[in-house]
Order: C-alpha cells, then structure tokens, then sequence
C-alpha cells in the first residue's frame, strides 16, 4: 500500500487554518510529483483513496533531517516555503509531504512521529 505523511511544524505557533493550508500546499506539490514522475506509484496511491498522514515536528532542523532521510530512501518529497502574507515571515519552511510511495518506506521515516 502506497501513503503520504506530511509533517507539519509546531514550533512557529500557525493557527489551524494555515496549518491546514500549508498541508494542502504539501499534498498538492507532492502528489503533482507523483503524477508526472512516479505515475505507478501515483495510481497505486490514488486507487487505495490517497491516504494522508498528518504527524507533527518541533523544528525545522528535524524536518530538514526528515527530508534528508526520506531523500536517501528514493522517495518523493516536497518542500512548503510560505509566502509571508499572513502569520509567519517570507520564506519560512511550514511543512513538507513525504511520498506518495509504499508505506513501510515512509513508515522508516515517519513511523516514530506523533500525530497532529
């Protein structure tokens, strides 16, 4: 079964509509990735109802750790810079979706991260 876990950061203290957003953001870039690189790993995905995953990281070194491992192990990653508009400064990296891909892959970087 293919997911996608996508890591949002508690540290910067966004309200729960932009941190709905910027997962939004995350899944979005991530599954366009699939789509038109990946498109098995994309379908495989797709047909199992696109599970999404939402798990929480305190910083962004841990969620550049995150991406780095998730990178290493072949796996789609997509990175939310925001914008600045509204609650957090220009650039600041909110969020990152990891897969679509086979879950005991993601499960080898997200499967110790708590829930959001």
């Amino acid at each position: 079964m293919h997911k996608m876990v996508i890591a949002l950061r508690t540290d910067l203290n966004m309200g729960k509509g932009k941190m709905v957003a910027q997962g939004a953001h995350a899944a979005v870039g991530a599954a366009l990735i699939a789509y038109r690189s990946r498109p098995d790993a994309y379908r495989e995905w797709e047909l199992n109802g696109s599970p999404k995953i939402v798990v929480k990281v305190g910083s962004l070194e841990e969620l550049m750790q995150l991406r780095a491992k998730a990178e290493s192990l072949g796996l789609i990653t997509y990175m939310v810079e925001d914008k600045g508009l509204t609650q957090v400064p220009p650039g600041t990296v909110t969020c990152i979706a990891i897969g679509p891909g086979p879950s005991e892959v993601i499960d080898k970087v997200t499967g110790d991260l708590k829930l959001l």
